[in-house]
């Protein structure tokens, strides 16, 4: 049985994201699974993670995203490609960080508490997959270094899993 390992409260981000990595490597090592895999890694970061109100993947399912596992309040089920910070981070095919929900231009909120949102798209072999999304209900919560980390966390993922396009 898996049991994940809190750091202490005095533990920096840096040394949060590497526990992190290393929890998520031994968590989906010999599981193929897209699905199982993202269903643990979205409970592990937000059990783990401070401060957040949501976590989650969306896939690429024929024209947009639609939900997968996540963590948290119910979500909306299908963003359009290049709509809100998901469909964003999709069309540009690069991780986004939202200090302030509320400034940026056509945000989606599924939950009126989210303040921040760090988006991490899922690609390989320059194909979107999908993405790894954290809302949080503070303010500026997301930064550089939750961006790196997060981006290391999703290359574990995909290395681990048999997780490829779906033209619908």
């Amino acid at each position: 049985m898996f049991e994940a390992k809190a750091l202490p409260q005095s533990a920096s981000k840096a040394e949060i994201y590497e526990s992190l990595a290393q929890q998520l490597s031994g968590l989906v090592d010999g599981e193929r699974d897209a699905i199982a895999n993202a269903a643990n890694m979205s409970a592990l970061i937000y059990d783990l993670l401070p401060d957040l109100n949501w976590a989650g993947f969306y896939f690429m399912r024929g024209p947009g995203l639609v939900l997968g596992p996540f963590q948290g309040k119910p979500a909306c089920i299908r963003i359009p490609v290049g709509k809100g910070v998901c469909g964003t981070a999709v069309e540009r095919k690069v991780s986004i960080v939202v200090p302030d929900v509320f400034t940026f231009p056509g945000h989606i909120a599924c939950d009126s508490a989210s303040r921040s949102e760090l988006v991490v798209p899922l690609i390989r072999d320059g194909a979107v997959l999908g993405v790894l999304d954290l809302d949080s209900p503070y303010p500026n919560r997301f930064d550089e270094t939750d961006r790196e980390g997060c981006e290391r966390l999703v290359r574990i993922y995909l290395d681990a899993s048999d997780l490829t396009v779906d033209r619908g």
